[in-house]
């Protein structure tokens, strides 16, 4: 019977119908989005930061846009596996996006909360990626997210053992 059923498939990647992937692809676009948003936001933390915590966070700051970089790549490299060009322009970027640029200075402190409130958005997109993968199967999508989950709740911790 499984047999007949691949037959049918009119879209096939890896196994999956263009309509099955169709839910993991919207959440990976947000997620992408997300990214974006957020690697800029990090670049500007970087450059701007100024006071006490200057260096730390100056370093910090690059540690993390190191990773949402890499990240970056790898999602949108899965949303081509599923046969769909991520063609973003800066507006639908930010449409997209529930990240939002940080336009005023702030301070280093201010800085890191920012940073915790963009980690708790960026989680709860994941989550909704790893529901979709999951309720289709895709469990090479499930372990891509986990990955950068694992990382993300590690780095909350510390950002927010820096605030106490």
């Amino acid at each position: 019977m499984e047999a007949v059923k691949a037959q049918n498939k009119t879209f096939k990647k890896l196994g999956f119908t263009y309509l099955e992937t169709a839910e993991i692809v919207v959440s990976l676009n947000t997620l992408l989005a997300n990214y974006q948003v957020f690697y800029n936001k990090l670049r500007n933390f970087h450059w701007n930061i100024e006071g006490p915590e200057f260096f730390e966070l100056h370093e910090e700051f690059e540690n993390e846009y190191n990773t949402v970089k890499e990240n970056i790549d790898i999602v949108a490299e899965r949303i081509r596996v599923f046969g769909v060009k991520s063609n973003f322009s800066l507006k639908k970027t930010l449409e997209l996006s529930e990240i939002k640029e940080q336009e005023k200075n702030i301070s280093a402190l201010e800085m890191v909360r920012e940073v915790l409130h963009d980690f708790e958005i960026l989680h709860n997109n994941m989550l909704d990626a790893v529901n979709a993968a999951l309720e289709t199967g895709d469990v090479v999508t499930e372990n891509m997210l986990t990955e950068f989950m694992t990382e993300l709740e590690k780095r909350h911790w510390m950002f927010t053992v820096y605030l106490k």
